[in-house]
């Protein structure tokens, strides 16, 4: 296989996942499997640091990123899971070029297509569509933040966790349930009470 056709198998999934928003040509194929980058992640590694720079915009192709913020008594605030076919970055270091005070990790072995700032200004250089589905990506992640906020706010925890249910239903039975109760910003007792809940409510 010639090097350029390997770059497109390995940016196979995000080509698909671009062609459902716009339909791209032979060039503009060729232009993502240059800039995307495949990186690996091992469990429990840091994709970022809080104090460093977000470098990259990442593209889930499998397994799962967490991000969070650990506040001054040790307590982890997760912010956003993200699996496959799910973006994940800290969107304003990544544009302000300034320190994250978020972290971003690996739950599980996390296969990402990644590209740098610089390459991203690039692509959107070389063709408009992608400042329209970059533009879109970030509308929609605004949209999801804002929901989830105004959920933390004004709704209550089991309201949250049905939420989570229709937001992650993939992840229910994949993470401990120390990380959803983390997300939702409570105990894991009280989440596992949650659950029974609803499964009697089923029954």
């Amino acid at each position: 296989m010639d090097k350029e056709k390997l770059l497109q198998a390995q940016a196979a999934p995000l080509l698909d996942y671009f062609q459902k928003m716009i339909p791209l040509d032979k060039a503009e194929k060729q232009w993502v499997a240059d800039l995307f980058k495949p990186r690996l992640y091992r469990k429990r590694q840091y994709v970022l640091q809080e104090g460093d720079v977000c470098h990259q915009f990442n593209f889930i192709v499998r397994g799962c990123l967490r991000m969070y913020k650990v506040d001054e008594k040790g307590s982890i605030h997760i912010i956003q899971f993200a699996t496959e076919n799910w973006w994940m970055i800290d969107l304003g270091s990544f544009h302000s070029r300034q320190p994250s005070a978020l972290n971003i990790d690996a739950l599980e072995d996390t296969m990402v297509l990644q590209i740098s700032y610089d390459n991203l200004i690039a692509l959107y250089t070389q063709s408009p569509k992608f400042d329209r589905i970059f533009r879109v990506l970030i509308e929609n992640s605004f949209v999801s933040l804002q929901k989830r906020l105004l959920q933390n706010i004004s709704s209550t925890a089991e309201d949250r966790y049905l939420a989570f249910m229709e937001t992650y239903p993939h992840l229910a039975n994949r993470l401990p349930q120390t990380q959803i109760a983390a997300f939702l910003g409570i105990t894991p007792e009280f989440l596992s009470r949650l659950r029974n809940k609803q499964a009697n409510t089923k029954t």
